[in-house]
């Protein structure tokens, strides 16, 4: 019978893809081999075989990985292999095959031939854990007289007739046992993975999609290599048999187990890598699958909400309670909930704001709780991450998950894609129905806190249909001084920015002005967002110098993550720049903001409220002398915003800075002061500070 012929060059450049040509065949022994395969549909459950298989094979390797899913116990072996319909019979003559052609010295390749053709009704997995079951039987009976020879007297006789005291020249026989090891451990490898690839689910994955095809395609050569080396590793040791007192070491033939080990190991790495992207595909479509029931679970009307909720956790029904005991999911079972999602970079400062509006729920008579759910990547996931969760855990004092996989990926996957969620924090609401009443009800929260309960959607709008664009709506909740001013009918300016230089300047410019108009004036410093330590020390020179008032850290936090929930709430009911007053004032002060200059916003208790950013508002300052008249016959806001109208920005007016994972960035933006529609660029910006 012919010998398997290598591919061609031509094939090979036709299959550069592939890196392992050197164990591939041309198309005529594909051929040869693919005909000897004829199934007739019976079925062997070849997994115990293959268990009992790799159980033999283990007392005399000791390197060979055991077990299909950890670690057998090599002494205890308690497989039951009468259940295996033909497996026996089909054993018993591989073994004779084997023993018969080796010892008259048949040729290797019509020995697998011969093999490929008794097994031809079996699967391919089955004709690989079969042969090497065979191989397992021939090698453990050989072995297990070596082995007791020397303490059994029944042993020592049948080795006196049949074979050497091997053990007795095993560093002589290094090499040969060396390379029958390498090669037994590779057949065991590949012979594995030729039976996950035969019993990958159908369901998930189809053997005329890729990666499984270009798997299957080669699965008949990796079967070829398997039972030939099986041949080549019994013609090893029926020679040993053959051995009396004289142990040459053969090189040659101990190089052709180490080529075939060489080849094996190849086919290895190759459907290992198919297998792999195989399973990579089956998890995507399972993934799929639960993301469409989840899908199907949410939008549909539940009696209560406790079935949205055990598909959140799955198997996970455990929570940590506000006292951080155990607590079974039933608990919020009918209840108001949000669902606090965030990764592990949620600030304190969020903490803190939403744990004062969670407290607060009490005493406005509402009921309602909070689970925080952490968005992590499991795969990345060590002791410094598992730290900065348990810290989180214990700061917040509504219900966590236990574990940080408590969340079922496909639910990630509905978080991300239909909810929104990148990487700020955000709270869907799930009413005692477990209807979702808002996407995201943090900005409600942060803007009205318990007053926008039960924090839906519809009651955001309503809110924002009633609200006027005032200076409490902005910092109502931030200065408690601010009813005191406006009753004194003293003029109340809110300024920010980083520049010492200009903040002295424009601060000195505008007392003056008050004090020549002889009106009563409060200046406030609200700094500048993600510049924390930049703002900390100029709220400290400012009140050295006594120059204004300067709120504290958290309030500044605040105030600037109030301006971004209320430009994100507005944008999510469809709101514009074009279409809403709220809209852009929010927007001029985030553009204020994100310029290198200094702002500042002046309000009376009547309503009358002016702004501009620092270099026109400075400059009007000091050239006070020149609009005084006009104050005075006007009053100071209407004749400071008569002579900034009048002053021309010769450069680009302002720039508007939001964080790309905030929500959902409107596509079109118009610059709020000269409604020019501004250009989009991408800023990438560390916020060490």
């Amino acid at each position: 019978m012919a010998r398997p012929t290598p591919v061609s060059s031509s094939s090979k450049i036709s299959q550069q893809s592939m890196r392992n040509e050197h164990w591939m065949f041309d198309d005529a022994m594909n051929e040869r081999i693919r005909s000897t395969h004829v199934p007739d549909g019976r079925v062997v459950d070849v997994t115990p075989v293959l268990q009992v298989t790799r159980n033999v094979l283990s007392h005399i390797i000791p390197n060979i990985n055991l077990s299909m899913n950890g670690h057998i116990d090599a002494s205890d072996d308690q497989t039951n292999l009468s259940a295996v319909d033909g497996a026996h019979d089909a054993l018993h003559k591989i073994c004779c095959e084997l023993s018969c052609m080796c010892s008259r010295g048949g040729d290797a390749h019509a020995t697998t031939m011969a093999i490929f053709n008794m097994l031809s009704s079996y699967s391919w997995g089955a004709k690989v854990v079969l042969t090497l079951a065979a191989f397992a039987v021939n090698f453990g009976e050989f072995w297990l007289i070596a082995q007791l020879c020397t303490s059994n007297s029944l042993a020592k006789s049948v080795a006196l007739l049949k074979q050497p005291d091997i053990l007795e020249h095993s560093q002589t026989l290094k090499s040969h046992f060396d390379a029958l090891s390498k090669l037994i451990n590779a057949m065991v490898d590949v012979t594995k993975c030729i039976v996950e690839l035969t019993e990958l689910p159908s369901k998930y994955i189809s053997i005329d999609e890729q990666p499984f095809s270009t798997a299957m395609a080669h699965i008949h050569t990796a079967t070829y290599w398997i039972i030939s080396s099986v041949v080549a590793c019994t013609r090893q040791i029926t020679g040993l048999i053959g051995l009396r007192h004289e142990f040459p070491i053969s090189t040659s033939e101990a190089w052709e187990l180490s080529s075939l080990a060489h080849k094996v190991s190849s086919i290895h790495e190759h459907l290992q890598s198919r297998l792999r992207l195989c399973y990579a595909r089956i998890d995507e479509k399972k993934l799929m699958e639960a993301f469409e029931h989840f899908k199907r679970t949410i939008e549909t009307p539940q009696v209560d909400n406790l079935m949205i909720l055990q598909n959140i956790f799955g198997k996970e029904k455990d929570l940590l309670n506000p006292d951080r005991a155990e607590a079974y999911i039933n608990v919020l079972r009918r209840k108001h909930v949000l669902l606090l999602i965030s990764d592990l970079d949620i600030s304190q400062e969020e903490i803190r704001v939403l744990e004062d509006v969670y407290k607060e729920r009490g005493s406005s008579g509402l009921s309602y709780e909070i689970i925080w759910l952490p968005i992590v990547d499991r795969t990345t996931w060590n002791n410094g991450y598992q730290e900065k969760f348990s810290t989180l855990q214990s700061i917040m004092s509504w219900y966590t998950v236990s574990h940080h996989v408590a969340i079922e990926p496909a639910v990630i996957k509905y978080i991300r894609e239909e909810w929104g969620f990148v990487k700020k924090p955000i709270a869907v609401t799930l009413n005692p129905q477990g209807k979702v009443l808002s996407p995201n009800a943090l900005n409600m929260m942060w803007i009205w806190g318990n007053s926008a309960f039960p924090f839906s959607s519809e009651k955001e709008e309503s809110f924002w249909k009633a609200e006027p664009w005032t200076l409490d709506l902005l910092v109502g909740r931030v200065e408690p001084n601010l009813p005191t001013w406006v009753s004194q009918q003293k003029v109340v300016c809110f300024y920010g920015g980083v520049k010492m230089e200009w903040i002295e300047s424009f601060t000195t410019a505008t007392k003056g002005v008050a004090n020549a108009l002889d009106i009563g004036i409060e200046m406030v410093y609200v700094g500048k967002k993600n510049a924390r330590e930049r703002v900390k020390k100029i709220t400290g020179l400012i009140k050295e110098k006594e120059l204004s008032h300067a709120w504290e850290d958290d309030n500044v936090w605040f105030f600037w993550n109030l301006l971004e929930s209320m430009l994100y709430s507005k944008t999510q009911h469809g709101k514009t720049i074009e279409n809403d007053v709220i809209n852009q004032e929010v927007m001029t002060m985030l553009g204020y903001d994100s310029s290198k200059n200094g702002w500042a916003v002046f309000y009376t208790g009547s309503g009358e409220m002016v702004k501009a950013n620092g270099e026109k508002v400075l400059s009007t300052m000091e050239s006070f002398g020149q609009w005084e008249k006009l104050a005075k016959q006007m009053g100071f806001i209407p004749a400071l915003r008569k002579k900034l109208e009048g002053v021309i920005d010769n450069h680009h007016c302002t720039r508007l800075i939001l964080p790309g994972n905030g929500g959902r960035i409107p596509e079109r933006v118009q610059c709020a002061e000269c409604g020019r529609p501004m250009k989009l660029d991408f800023l990438y910006s560390c916020f060490a500070d």
